[in-house]
């Protein structure tokens, strides 16, 4: 430690870092870190990041690789991400409105674009009002501790997304998880809750899975037992479903949702934020005490514009989605002709099954080496024995890329020992 003199003759005390010496407590914490990370290589699990240099796209180039490489693992569903009209919304909205708001919403961080967005995301899903956030998860953390207490019960599926399990836990409800999809045990929850507000949460299609939620039984389920029914449907909004309404349109069920927490950083213009939408008393109590709303940033004006013209774009034209239904029906129809399990309902994510972490690693490397990109999964992203690899497709890709990721997961799969014969 020594002393310095500020121009004003301040005394002011400089700390300077110790040559050859380590405070000891970032030395303790690196060894203990140290192990953890040692535990999750030894399991497999160690995740490496790749580095796209390119824009998010179709095919794209990836840092310390050689050529390019078609992405088939983004949740860019209707390729908006790197849309002409998209982009140039997004720059409009930034000379116009400026990068950022240097604020929260409730102090100076509103502009008209943030409230032009929240309407037309309400009457898109026909609802009375609409909330945005920095991201879905900030809407899944600021809504369960805002409306619940600890007279009330949620009611929560098992695999639901990490940003809902994390939203749970900051709330004092009376707290309930059911199996998977299994209305029988949910009924069984609710009819012995005595609890005043019952909410019903679940993801509208899993993530992991590519499977979609049984929207008919939980809103039947809701009514019968006075219930709430929650769903995030950031695997659904904008692309599932004929005019791309999301889970409650595939399900033939309109409506059925009370609320809805969604994204815009996927199919609705791919680049970041989130809402949630429903009745209006909700919406207004979430403007005044929902904590990620109120001490984060509102979305920048380019993100927002950048999701005003998606939402142009998605309620103007059926095209892009239905050449993302072309392209999924086709490459799940040519990963079970080749003899590998591909799970999940009618949706573009498409989780080719493999069991065991190593192997998935395996396969995926292998497609990447085939200039193919796409992703391992497993514990503890998936169940232990769940591991697979995640392919997404997108209405951008063309038939041909859709074939090239065929042809290429069945001779990887040979050359692995996935594929018998």
């Amino acid at each position: 430690m020594s002393t310095v003199f500020t121009t004003n003759g301040n005394q002011v005390r400089q700390l300077h870092e110790l040559k050859g010496a380590e405070r000891a407590g970032v030395a303790r914490l690196r060894e203990v870190l140290e192990d953890r990370l040692q535990d999750i290589k030894r399991a497999k699990t160690f995740k490496h990041e790749r580095v796209i240099s390119s824009p998010q796209d179709t095919k794209v180039k990836v840092k310390g690789a050689e050529g390019e490489f078609l992405n088939f693992c983004a949740n860019n569903y209707l390729g908006l991400s790197n849309h002409p009209e998209v982009v140039e919304a997004a720059r409009e909205g930034l000379r116009k409105y400026g990068a950022g708001l240097s604020s929260v919403r409730f102090i100076c961080g509103t502009q008209t674009l943030h409230k032009e967005l929240e309407h037309r995301l309400a009457q898109f899903h026909g609802r009375e009002d609409a909330i945005l956030y920095g991201s879905c998860f900030d809407a899944n953390a600021g809504l369960f501790e805002s409306m619940l207490t600890p007279e009330d019960g949620v009611f929560s599926d098992a695999l639901n997304h990490a940003s809902i399990i994390d939203g749970i836990r900051l709330c004092k409800a009376q707290k309930h998880r059911y199996p998977h999809r299994d209305l029988s045990e949910l009924e069984h929850l609710l009819a012995h809750s005595d609890a005043r507000i019952k909410l019903i949460v679940t993801d509208g299609v899993f993530s992991m899975d590519g499977n979609v939620a049984p929207l008919p039984g939980l809103r039947e389920l809701a009514d019968k037992y006075r219930a709430l029914l929650c769903v995030d449907d950031s695997h659904a909004t904008g692309f599932f479903g004929a005019t791309g309404r999301g889970t409650e349109e595939y399900c033939g069920v309109m409506g059925a949702a009370d609320i809805i927490c969604s994204t815009l950083g996927k199919a609705v213009s791919g680049s970041a934020g989130g809402y949630t939408t429903g009745p209006k008393e909700l919406i207004t109590l979430l403007r005044n005490v929902s904590r990620p709303y109120l001490f984060s940033n509102a979305p920048p004006p380019p993100v927002v514009a950048a999701s005003l013209k998606s939402l142009d774009l998605v309620e103007g034209s059926s095209e892009l989605r239905d050449r993302l239904q072309r392209n999924t029906r086709a490459f799940r129809e040519g990963l079970q002709a080749a003899g590998l399990t591909v799970a999940g309902d009618d949706h573009p994510i498409c989780p080719v099954m493999v069991g065991e972490a190593p192997l998935a690693v395996e396969l995926a490397s292998g497609m990447l080496k085939r200039g193919i990109y796409v992703v391992a999964f497993s514990y503890p992203v998936v169940p232990k024995g769940g591991a697979r690899v995640r392919v997404q497709l997108s209405a951008a890709h063309t038939p041909d890329d859709v074939a090239r990721a065929v042809d290429a997961f069945a001779e990887v799969g040979k050359a692995i020992g996935l594929i018998k014969g």
